[in-house]
């Protein structure tokens, strides 16, 4: 079999991902013209100065961390479970941040106890490891990765269940705060809050990093990978762990976004074909950086503080793109 050459399509996919970043940050309310961004990046004394470094490159580079760690807990999740459905909340760790979200918004008040970014934060993340924690008790008792897929979505649907619930009982500005966070922002993060995403962020590609022999022999079963010499098991509790930090400290910040984790491995594997992960790993983290940014630029309304939800848009933009390359190349797969 003839060796293709990725390097000019990654190198594409880099050189998309400054263009939209750039792009991105000359967007808003305010619109700084393209040519005037770098300037003005250096430009202490103007006001398009203070908008990019406290407003703008903040939400761009949120975009990017959030982007790239959705999609590759997405490709974490495709590859363990070998099923092109799987995506990051497959353990159930968004429905489980976004259940503590809603007890504090729900509960908090009558309790008196504060909502903001911070506390919002911190319950978002604590729900997440919740079920972070028991899907790794369930990972080290159940040995099937179907059964962790099941339970897992079983998992889902119980907190969902439990938050449709609140919901019913819950006053009207309550459940408007709780159905704004789950429309997913990119737009309220500050340094502060950049920072410990991108630890969280580096911490999970790190642990992915190591994990690309054990990822590649997973493509073709648990009896292939420990044919391999894979530890399949401790394999399997350090992906679970990698896509619990990206996925949970995301929605602690973001809220749930949707699409990103799901789409983006089969769209980087239909545009380069391999199965390779040390290919595959990049041009889906830049995969998905790209997609959140588009999303981003466009839900931006210019000359106007509104902005479309960012779920809505992953979802409409991206979901059309994957049935037209299904319909494209006849077939999608892990």
């Amino acid at each position: 079999m003839i060796q293709r050459n990725y390097l000019p399509k990654i190198l594409l996919f880099f050189l998309g991902l400054v263009l939209l970043f750039v792009f991105d940050i000359g967007v808003g309310s305010v619109s700084i013209p393209t040519s005037e961004v770098l300037k003005s990046l250096f430009d202490s004394n103007g006001i398009w100065h203070t908008i990019l470094w406290q407003f703008r490159l903040p939400k761009a580079m949120t975009c990017v961390l959030a982007g790239a760690g959705l999609a590759t807990s997405g490709l974490l999740m495709q590859t363990l479970f070998r099923n092109s459905l799987a995506g990051p909340d497959v353990l159930g760790l968004s429905s489980g941040a976004s259940l503590a979200v809603g007890m504090l918004l729900f509960l908090g008040r009558g309790l008196n106890f504060p909502s903001n970014e911070w506390t919002i934060a911190l319950a978002a993340s604590a729900g997440g490891v919740t079920v972070l924690l028991l899907m790794l008790a369930i990972a080290r008792t159940v040995r099937d990765n179907t059964s962790i897929l099941i339970l897992g979505l079983m998992l889902a649907a119980t907190t969902s269940s439990i938050m449709s619930v609140m919901q019913y009982v819950s006053r009207a500005e309550d459940l408007q705060s709780y159905v704004i966070w789950t429309m997913g922002s990119v737009g309220n993060t500050s340094w502060s809050e950049v920072g410990v995403l991108a630890t969280i962020f580096i911490v999970g590609v790190l642990i992915s990093v190591f994990l690309l022999k054990s990822l590649n022999g997973w493509l073709l079963g648990e009896n292939y990978a420990h044919s391999l010499g894979i530890n399949v098991n401790r394999s399997r509790f350090w992906i679970v762990i990698a896509t619990g930090l990206l996925t949970g400290g995301i929605t602690a910040f973001c809220g749930p976004i949707a699409f990103v984790g799901l789409a983006v491995p089969h769209l980087a594997r239909l545009v380069i074909p391999t199965t390779n992960h040390k290919i595959l790993l990049p041009v889906v983290m830049c995969g998905g950086a790209i997609l959140l940014l588009f999303c981003d630029a466009l839900s931006q309304l210019v000359g106007s503080a509104q902005a479309l939800p960012l779920n809505a848009l992953t979802s409409i933009i991206g979901a059309p793109v994957v049935i037209w390359q299904v319909m494209k190349f006849k077939k999608i797969s892990v």
